[in-house]
């Protein structure tokens, strides 16, 4: 380990904190959306039960008390519930479009690392192919060695192929997770909609 660090320098360095950072990201956000899941599935079930016996304040409280995308748009409904089906839908849209920043939160950063670690092993690469053709330059006079230019060469390589390392499983997992952010989305819209028309129903009902 010592030794490839001596290698790819600096800028090795920073691939691999880059390597960490991505890690750290894509386990936090994996985790986001397993809990979500997991809980959304318990406050649906919750809130169709309330909803049903028409306890708008105990549903209030449930949402308040579990807070998630899907509670925090059905929060929205509820208090916009003597509205029309119209108006409850333009707020829920409007709630809908705060939360998705949160399911998004990091996957930016994500994507910038999968994007800059090839450069930067590129860069790397470069800087390291200067130096070793400076080596070859000053035993230039003394006829030179074609050893060191190939040991220069391969040690630059060293962080191309840790920009790559870094870069393919960054770009694998940020495309997951966009499509996950995408699916949410349309699973959130699908299940307010369907919470509304209870709602709805229940009020007209009364």
């Amino acid at each position: 380990m010592l030794t490839l660090l001596d290698r790819g320098g600096l800028i090795l360095v920073l691939i691999l904190v880059l390597s960490v950072i991505a890690v750290v990201i894509i386990v936090e956000r994996l985790l986001f959306f397993r809990r979500i899941r997991g809980d959304e599935e318990t406050i649906i079930q919750r809130l169709r039960s309330t909803l049903e016996k028409g306890h708008y304040d105990e549903a209030l409280s449930i949402c308040e008390n579990n807070p998630s995308p899907v509670a925090n748009l059905m929060r929205v409904g509820i208090e916009k519930r003597d509205h029309s089906q119209e108006t409850i839908k333009a707020a829920i849209t409007d709630a809908a479009n705060l939360e998705i920043p949160r399911m998004e939160r990091y996957l930016s950063f994500l994507g910038t690392i999968a994007h800059i670690s090839p450069l930067l092993g590129l860069l790397g690469t470069v800087t390291g192919n200067i130096r070793a053709f400076g080596v070859l330059g000053d035993f230039a006079a003394a006829g030179g060695n074609p050893a060191l230019l190939a040991q220069g060469i391969s040690e630059a390589l060293v962080t191309t192929a840790a920009g790559l390392i870094v870069a393919i499983p960054a770009i694998i997992f940020y495309n997951a997770l966009v499509s996950k952010v995408n699916h949410r989305i349309i699973q959130l819209e699908n299940r307010v909609t369907e919470m509304v028309f209870l709602l709805k129903g229940e009020r007209d009902a009364v």
